[in-house]
């Protein structure tokens, strides 16, 4: 409150043209492409005393942390600290900011607002300019420029301030009847003189009818002769058009003792109480501070209440506050001051019975000689209302309107807290099986509306002080934070899948879907809240790799294999930087010219702790965490300026990852690759595996007909274990399709694996595409393959993957007779 009234001296009302330069300072710093100028642009240098108007937020628009202030600031808020929330300060202060902050970060455009303040029953009026600006480390930054605009104004001083006063004596005059008809003035003060104009010797036994002064109007006389007939007290005005005179007379006998007041100032204050509290917006009532009736209310009091005017002066206070709050309302008034601003909220009814929260101020004041309190409300219910949106908004998914992951890791961290070691708390990590293809059939929207009905089942599920949540995508989780068994956890989890397993009716569309769960129990499985979500989702990767529909309890062995994983992967990080990989090169026969006609490049991995680790171990993992693109790249690389060595009639093929497609820029690491060794295009094979076709299957498709128009062929690898292997072969004219290793191996004894061979065989002729086998470890499963009709084969039969420098001896070895090599 002290700082407010300093304020006032150092009021410059020049810095408003602060407010325009700022904000052209904003526009200016505001790049092409940017959506937010950079902090450092708007808010620092070339301020100069503008900084002291200025205090530095940030934070969201639900939750604001002043970071810096100017002193002009410091003074306003009554608070120097820095790195405090912004609603630890004074509420007025706090809420205009938070407002004007939240319009600048909802609109990322400058705001202005202006703030009323209320402090020592003065109306401080202050401009707010709020200035969003983005952080180099991220998120937002406001900054507000505060200054005061215009005069103040002292409600109660101005409505209820008094003068001097003046004390006259009168002394009746009587008829020989003894009729009253005239007074003399007996005595009187300073102030008496002063207000009648007209000097006390001039005054002094004066009678009234003498006239020279106001006593002597004739209305006064005859009321002042009416107060000796009743001899009652009473006041009277008098009004001319420069001043205003109350005179207040007591009549004892023939004598009457008179106080004139010079009420100008009144009467003019009241003119502005008219304007300040009749006609204010904002609802106000001045009430007894003994009694609590209302003594008066304004005609915003009366609308926003409900209640008529005479109804509202019928009234005690106690009468809009909830029953439930007599109590605390009381003792608040038992404790008031001569000043008062809420320090909380308060609930108010209104006369339909509804609520509303408000905030008060107030101030002692004498009103119509009575000890009063003037009162303005300011209703904050719908900001309430949109703080409490917020706050849900920021606990809850925004689609299926579930608890989203933070509000469901504080719920099982506060029950991990209310149960001791003996009790179980589970946790179940809940993923949809077949989601993906409803979005891929069906579209987003569609795959919206079914998240709903999903979180709808699991919602009547799921009760009492358990919980369920969306994490995102398809992914829920349940915790069950009563005392469960183990059984108790299996039962829930199989029949939560047999829920949501049922088909749904989506506008005539029956789409079926289903749901794995992986399971977490404390304190066994872990006893924080990050350790069982860890622990349940290893469970449901487990569920999920075993087919899905199932649910899957954690187990140590889990952990472990995780812990691998995660040392593989840091391994792999460092495996490429300091040049672990090498490539290895094995045969390709062309079985009708019985010679060598290309080669596979194979990657391997010598790891210098743990030697050779196999292919099938770490390129699932380096496709995981993305380093397969850039792996990719350098295999490609390495094998066509390998091949660019050999024989211009021997080829080379490198097996490309479904991951490298969706980097989009395949086709130009190819043709960077053939530009860095020199070797044609005709000379590079790039073999793909089926999964390619399971997702985007179209983008993938133009990127194979890119890279076929280049000349490079284009191979299937592991033909025939996929799902729609021959829809593929429609899709795309493939060159070669691989006859995978597990129909090769089995060739001698086993019928089936005879006919699927010779089925391949013949498709590949009748398509005019060429047929490799892989795997060929036996004399007989390459006689055999000659028999089908197949055109190459690779194996050991003939050689194992060798490094790039016996590839000259492979081929000097073999010469042309390379099925007998073996």
């Amino acid at each position: 409150m002290t700082a407010a009234r300093k304020l006032s001296g150092q009021l410059d009302t020049k810095l408003f043209d602060d407010m325009p330069a700022l904000q052209r300072k904003w526009h200016a710093a505001l790049r092409p492409g940017q959506v937010l100028p950079s902090y450092e642009e708007v808010m620092l240098g070339s301020l100069g005393r503008m900084a002291d108007h200025i205090v530095l937020l940030k934070g969201d628009g639900a939750s604001l942390e002043v970071s810096r202030s100017g002193r002009y600031v410091q003074q306003w808020l009554g608070d120097e600290r820095w790195d405090i929330p912004l609603d630890s300060l004074t509420p007025d202060c706090a809420v205009a900011l938070a407002e004007a902050a939240s319009c600048a970060l909802q609109t990322n455009r400058p705001h202005t607002s202006v703030a009323h303040c209320v402090r020592d029953g003065h109306v401080h009026t202050y401009d707010i300019l709020a200035l969003p600006t983005s952080s180099r480390w991220g998120g937002r930054l406001i900054g507000a420029y505060v200054n005061e605009q215009g005069a103040r104004y002292n409600l109660v001083d101005a409505i209820f301030s008094s003068t001097d006063e003046g004390i006259v004596s009168l002394a009746a005059i009587r008829d020989s009847a003894s009729k009253a008809f005239d007074f003399q003035i007996v005595h009187l003060n300073q102030g008496a003189s002063r207000l009648l104009r007209v000097a006390s010797t001039e005054l002094q036994w004066r009678r009234l009818s003498a006239g020279g002064h106001a006593l002597c109007l004739p209305g006064v006389r005859q009321w002042l002769l009416s107060m000796i007939a009743s001899g009652a007290s009473d006041q009277f005005e008098i009004d001319s058009e420069d001043r205003n005179l109350r005179l207040s007379a007591t009549a004892f006998g023939d004598l009457i003792s008179l106080t004139v007041s010079d009420v100008t100032d009144i009467k003019r204050r009241e003119d502005s109480f008219r304007l300040l509290f009749d006609s204010n917006p904002m609802p106000m009532w001045v009430f007894d501070a003994d009694t609590m009736d209302f003594l008066s209310v304004n005609d915003a009091a009366v609308q926003h209440y409900g209640y008529d005017r005479a109804s509202f002066l019928r009234m005690q206070l106690r009468q809009i506050w909830p029953r439930d709050e007599w109590d605390i309302h009381s003792k608040a008034l038992q404790q008031l001051g001569d000043a008062y601003q809420s320090d909380r909220n308060w609930r108010h009814l209104k006369a339909d019975g509804s609520e509303i929260q408000v905030l008060t101020y107030g101030r002692r004041v004498t009103f119509e000689g009575r000890d009063g309190f003037l009162v303005a409300i300011v209703d904050i219910t719908e900001r309430r209302k949109a703080e409490a949106r917020v706050a849900h908004m920021a606990h809850h998914d925004s689609l299926t309107e579930l608890p989203n992951r933070v509000f469901y890791q504080e719920r099982l961290s506060q029950a991990l807290d209310l149960n001791d070691a003996t009790k179980h708390v589970a946790v179940l990590c809940v993923d949809l099986d077949l989601f993906k293809n409803v979005n891929d059939s069906f579209g987003h929207p569609m795959g919206d509306r079914l998240l709903k009905m999903v979180a709808s089942r699991m919602r009547a599920e799921v009760r009492g002080n358990n919980l369920v949540a969306r994490l995102g995508g398809d992914e829920f989780a349940v915790v069950l934070a009563s005392d469960v068994s183990p059984n108790e956890a299996n039962d829930f989890a199989a029949r939560l899948i047999e829920i949501l397993s049922v088909p749904y009716d989506m506008d005539g569309i029956e789409v079926v879907i289903g749901a794995s769960i992986g399971i977490a129990l404390s304190p066994g499985d872990g006893e924080s809240s990050e350790e069982l979500m860890r622990n349940a989702d290893m469970a449901l990767y487990r569920a999920k790799s075993e087919g899905g529909g199932v649910h899957r309890f954690f187990e140590r062995e889990m952990d472990r294999q995780a812990q691998k994983r995660r040392d593989m992967e840091l391994d792999l990080r460092s495996a490429f930087a300091n040049g672990e990989f090498e490539l290895h090169y094995q045969p390709l026969v062309d079985l009708a010219a019985d010679r060598i006609t290309g080669f596979e490049a194979l990657l391997r991995w010598k790891h210098p702790d743990k030697g050779m680790i196999s292919p099938a171990d770490f390129i699932p993992v380096a496709e995981d965490i993305g380093l397969i693109v850039t792996l990719g790249e350098w295999v490609l690389r390495k094998a066509c300026a390998e091949a660019a060595k050999w024989p211009s009639d021997i080829k080379i093929a490198v097996n490309l990852s479904p991951v490298q497609f969706r980097s989009r820029n395949i086709v130009q690491i190819v043709i960077a690759a053939l530009a860095y060794s020199g070797l044609s295009p005709l000379r590079l094979e790039l073999e793909i595996t089926e999964s390619l076709f399971l997702a985007e299957t179209e983008a993938n498709l133009a990127i194979l007909h890119q890279l076929r128009a280049l000349g490079v062929r284009i191979s299937m690898d592991d033909f025939g274990t996929g799902y729609s292997s021959l829809s593929y072969l429609r899709s795309f004219p493939f060159d070669k399709i691989k006859i995978d290793r597990s129909f090769v191996k089995d060739l001698v004894g086993r019928p089936d694996c005879v006919a699927i061979v010779r089925a391949i065989s013949g498709l590949g002729r009748s398509l005019n595409i060429t047929t490799t086998a892989e795997g060929v470890e036996t004399v007989d499963q390459l006689d055999w393959l000659r028999a089908e009709g197949c055109n190459e084969v690779q194996g050991f039969l003939f050689s194992a993957a060798r490094p790039a420098s016996e590839v000259e001896d492979l081929l000097r070895k073999f010469g042309n007779r390379a099925s007998q090599a073996a």
